[in-house]
């Protein structure tokens, strides 16, 4: 278990408020699954495959970034048009597709689950904007999940939605909210999404962020799950509570580029 760092809660800011100022800069975007969705100007095209992106970003960045590359080419790099217009037969050569354990009846399975969502629900800030809560978008993630799998489907994509409401940290789609919704002067967030405030959001938690955060003693407890999650996220509500998961930046980039 990695030593706690004793900072005081003003020392650990200013440390932090440095990390983001470093990290939180257009050069990230090079080395990050996001610039997959920088391709795009339409608002649709840059949520469809930022989502996609999201859905693949576990595992090796240089080979998630290439699958997204792939899979923005099936989709004849117009996603929006793609999920919107596809015929059944389109979806075919969709099958060879395979990143981890999504494979391309996965993707096949997404593109009309996401034909669904634009066509019965209004779009997906229309779906995660719909619960009114005001503290966090955990409950809008389950309600997406809901509203992703109503229509017939493959039992096996389910596992690639995760639900907070069974305790998941759902990072994928949490990181997939930051960078919708987040606010960024710096241009790496998008922040196309106004319907919903960044200071919902949640820290995407995975093993990096994790370890960093345990070590500054934001976090205690030791799985990276949904309590885990809610934990840092009141850690980092205490920092700055109308942008907590700026420190998204500051814990990956100290964890991922400095082995900190």
């Amino acid at each position: 278990m990695a030593k706690t760092l004793k900072l005081s809660k003003k020392e650990l800011k200013e440390f932090l408020d440095a990390k983001v100022e470093q990290y939180n800069h257009p050069k990230f975007i090079e080395s990050d699954p996001i610039q997959i969705p920088h391709q795009f100007s339409k608002k649709e095209d840059i949520e469809i495959s930022g989502f996609l992106t999201a859905t693949i970003a576990w595992g090796n960045r240089k080979s998630i970034i290439n699958n997204a590359h792939k899979m923005m080419q099936l989709l004849e790099q117009s996603p929006y048009d793609f999920v919107m217009n596809h015929q059944e037969s389109d979806l075919e050569k969709l099958t060879n597709f395979v990143h981890r354990t999504f494979n391309g009846d996965d993707f096949a399975q997404f593109i009309r689950s996401l034909n669904h969502i634009y066509k019965s629900h209004n779009g997906l800030e229309a779906v995660f904007s719909s619960t009114k809560e005001t503290q966090s978008l955990q409950n809008a993630i389950h309600k997406f999940k809901t509203l992703f799998f109503e229509i017939e489907h493959l039992p096996r994509t389910q596992k690639h939605v995760s639900d907070p409401l069974k305790n998941s940290a759902a990072k994928r789609i949490n990181m997939y909210l930051r960078w919708m919704v987040r606010q960024d002067q710096n241009g790496v967030d998008f922040g196309i999404w106004n319907s919903m405030s960044p200071s919902q959001l949640s820290c995407p938690l995975d093993v990096h962020s994790g370890n960093v955060a345990r070590k500054l003693g934001l976090l205690k407890r030791k799985q990276n799950d949904g309590k885990a999650l809610s934990e840092l996220d009141n850690a980092l509500r205490k920092l700055d509570a109308q942008d907590p998961v700026k420190y998204d930046f500051a814990l990956f980039g100290l964890g991922v580029f400095e082995g900190f």
